[in-house]
């Protein structure tokens, strides 16, 4: 594709656009608040589709988001708050500004060196806190994740992944312990709280995205047990925990050979 057709098909959305929001009931209808719930909607369609690695259902997917950022710019047009221009500009330059290795004479060694660069220059730009740029509405496991990646740029780490292990086992024992002794449920789930972040570390440490890993562990369940619902011979409520965890087993050996 040439600089020239990928800008008159960015044009020709953006008129789409335009005319959709002038024209269509239901387009003329949103708002902010009320496109903003859609937008998550679509961003988890678009996961959904990266985890299935599906070329063809990623590139609709990512045809809705960026149909989301103009209906956005299109809306804030109407209400004199920003243009789309300004939008594109001011990433352009925020991109330019955080990347000095690239467009400046500051050296890197590797991508570690660069996130540490990058929030650096983000506390220079005003923000109050490293954490700052942590959306608090992001799901508490990605957040976790998050929180972990940027206290790590300014060295709020464990130096090895034997101590990461070391901290799971200890939340471990926190949480049967305070379950043992019959605390107050807040408590329990306090500790168990901290288990589980302890976790997302340690799998921070393997290189694992936990929210990935979990996603893959639901779709394997629904598989399972959907296999069970179509093999069983009589309904589920009438099957003993003895007869479903029979199918159960049989699915993971019939799955494994599929490399479900």
């Amino acid at each position: 594709m040439t600089q020239e057709s990928l800008s008159n098909g960015f044009l020709s959305l953006v008129k789409i656009m335009d005319e959709l929001r002038e024209q269509c009931p239901w387009d003329k209808k949103q708002t902010f608040q009320s496109l903003s719930l859609l937008t998550i909607e679509e961003t988890y369609e678009l996961t959904d589709a990266i985890l299935s690695n599906n070329p063809e259902a990623i590139k609709e997917e990512l045809g809705d988001v960026l149909l989301h950022i103009l209906f956005y710019a299109r809306m804030a047009k109407e209400q004199q708050w920003f243009t789309l221009e300004e939008v594109m500009s001011t990433i352009s330059k925020k991109l330019i500004h955080r990347h000095p290795h690239i467009y400046g004479d500051v050296k890197v060694v590797d991508e570690e060196d660069v996130k540490r660069n990058w929030e650096q220059l983000k506390l220079k730009e005003g923000k109050k806190s490293l954490l700052s740029g942590v959306p608090k509405s992001l799901p508490a496991m990605v957040k976790s994740y998050r929180l972990q990646e940027k206290t790590k740029q300014v060295g709020f780490e464990w130096d090895h992944i034997d101590q990461v292990w070391a901290k799971v086992e200890e939340e471990i024992a926190e949480l049967k312990s305070n379950i043992d002794q019959g605390r107050p449920q807040d408590e329990i789930e306090d500790e168990f709280g901290d288990v589980i972040f302890s976790l997302i570390n340690y799998g921070r440490f393997l290189k694992i995205d936990p929210e990935a890993a979990l996603e893959k562990v639901n779709r394997k369940f629904i598989s399972r047990f959907e296999y069970i619902e179509a093999k069983a011979s009589k309904p589920l409520n009438d099957m003993s925990l003895e007869e479903m965890d029979a199918l159960w087993n049989e699915a993971k050996r019939v799955k494994k050979e599929d490399n479900l």
